[in-house]
């Protein structure tokens, strides 16, 4: 039995989230265990959590939690991974994480193992379904594969959606259990680097993408670059601000910042 970060350094991290109040006041402190670490498909490792506060845990589908994976010196080094599911009866939580690199989250979910300990913060995040869209279209790249399909199975069966997602190759496809009518695109890239605007198979697609008749919703998420050129490509195509909710989940060629996301100035 492991902890990520031992207790005794916890107590003396220089922590901006050892409170948690004001943005961080509907979240909670959750002590993980893991439960079991599984290899979902090539580039996706599945971790399931278990933790006694899972009991009475509410969330958003798109939201995540966040984990406290690593330290430098005195400052915490904090993940953050979309739920893809939850059981409260079982007091399970699961997390799918993309393998990608060499960073401080993927050395430890590589070396997890079954009772392993790490100490996490959620719910968190803003973007989830927007219930008065018509129909509703996910674009992102495998690190925002959980969200897009968690989003996506939680819509109503009158809802339309549609789903176009770039992974590695074709085995890193996923099947998942919508209710709605679904229309999916997987995007293969094949040895082509991973966001890069100008060569993305996504901001390709988002030129002839189909919008469909009514207020739409579109979701655009992954690498930061690729996710503005979406946004500007969408844009050009009619679909307003409002009706979009973009989201980076990392920068190419950056580290996260220490909160888990791209920093500011990526």
């Amino acid at each position: 039995m492991t902890d990520a970060v031992p207790q005794t350094v916890v107590a003396s991290l220089d922590d901006p989230f050892a409170q948690l109040t004001g943005p961080l006041a509907e979240t909670r402190n959750l002590h993980f265990e893991v439960a079991s670490s599984t290899r979902l498909t090539p580039h996706m490792q599945r971790l399931e959590l278990t933790a006694a506060e899972l009991g009475g845990f509410r969330y958003a589908p798109g939201q995540d939690v966040m984990l406290l994976v690593a330290v430098d010196g005195r400052k915490p080094l904090r993940r953050r991974y979309t739920v893809r599911f939850h059981d409260p009866a079982r007091r399970l939580l699961t997390i799918d994480v993309v393998l990608h690199g060499d960073g401080p989250g993927e050395r430890w979910v590589r070396s997890a193992r079954p009772g392993d300990r790490i100490e996490g913060i959620g719910p968190r995040g803003k973007i989830s379904t927007n219930p008065e869209a018509d129909w509703h279209l996910f674009m992102g790249d495998e690190a925002a594969l959980p969200a897009i399909l968690a989003m996506a199975e939680s819509l109503p069966g009158a809802s339309e959606a549609t789903l176009v997602v770039e992974v590695p190759e074709a085995a890193d496809e996923q099947e998942f259990s919508p209710v709605a009518r679904t229309r999916v695109s997987w995007l293969h890239r094949l040895g082509r680097p991973a966001g890069d605007p100008a060569t993305s198979l996504l901001v390709a697609e988002a030129a002839d993408v189909e919008l469909l008749p009514g207020r739409g919703h579109a979701y655009l998420l992954g690498e930061a670059t690729v996710v503005l050129a979406l946004r500007e490509r969408l844009a050009a195509r009619g679909l307003p601000q409002d009706q979009m909710s973009p989201k980076a989940y990392w920068g190419r060629g950056r580290a996260n910042a220490g909160h888990g996301e791209p920093a500011k100035d990526a």
